[in-house]
């Protein structure tokens, strides 16, 4: 088994074209080529970032929990169960 010649490339993308149409192949391109453009500006904006660090946004609490502070004055009752 050998390498695929050009002739059988072109084959492959007569079929390709046959079966999808050229309209989708060319929205397909587009969209192909706004993802790299993007992840190109990314990278660009990634690395020409300040070294600047923004604060942490604090954490959720989760529904029903008590403040961290008041973890210290408040039991916690636990019960451990075996499994069977």
């Amino acid at each position: 088994m050998g390498s695929l010649s050009v002739w059988h490339w072109l084959i492959v993308l007569l079929i390709v074209v046959l079966v999808f149409g050229t309209k989708k192949l060319k929205n397909l391109g587009g969209d192909l080529g706004g993802a790299v453009k993007g992840f190109k500006d990314g990278m660009r904006d990634g690395s020409a970032a300040p070294t600047e660090e923004k604060p942490a946004a604090p954490a959720q609490q989760v529904a029903g929990a008590a403040p961290a502070h008041a973890a210290d004055k408040t039991p916690i009752d636990v019960e451990a169960k075996s499994k069977s």
